[in-house]
């Protein structure tokens, strides 16, 4: 029985691609899109020996993993840039106004809606619902606010 390699080298690529939702760190998607080149120009005929393929999966694989996978974990993880503090992401909070849900005493909190979504809140002073406040900082889940 004779195998399909481009079929092979779909299926193996898929399977890589399934593999990165269950591993952290987003690398084996690149070399199941790796998979993916190989299994087209397997397809177009461009490479046609075991030799060849195994060079286009290995080159295409590592040079997307190198050139796109800054960018990639920039788009699953919210960073802006590579190198970004995951703790400065939480800074676009600073300073917007949230409306307060459930009345924040000093000492037990209370809630705030922000971007649509409930949100836990602690405030040096108390504030009552319905009140407007600014976001100070977030701490872990909570928003510290101030009145506004």
């Amino acid at each position: 029985m004779t195998f399909n390699p481009v079929l092979i080298w779909f299926l193996a690529g898929l399977a890589l691609v399934l593999f990165e939702f269950m591993v952290p760190g987003v690398i084996l998607v690149f070399f199941g899109l790796g998979s993916w080149v190989t299994a087209l120009t397997t397809w177009a005929g461009l490479t046609g020996d075991w030799t060849t393929q195994l060079l286009t999966f290995s080159v295409s694989s590592v040079l997307m993993l190198v050139f796109l996978r800054r960018w990639f974990r920039a788009r699953f993880f919210g960073h802006l840039t590579a190198n970004q503090d995951p703790n400065e992401d939480l800074d676009e909070f600073r300073g917007k106004v949230v409306t307060v849900t459930e009345a924040i005493d000093p000492t037990t909190g209370g809630r705030v809606e922000f971007k649509g979504a409930d949100w836990s809140a602690r405030c040096a002073t108390p504030l009552a619902a319905g009140a407007r406040a600014v976001i100070e900082s977030v701490d872990g889940i909570t928003l510290v606010v101030r009145p506004e």
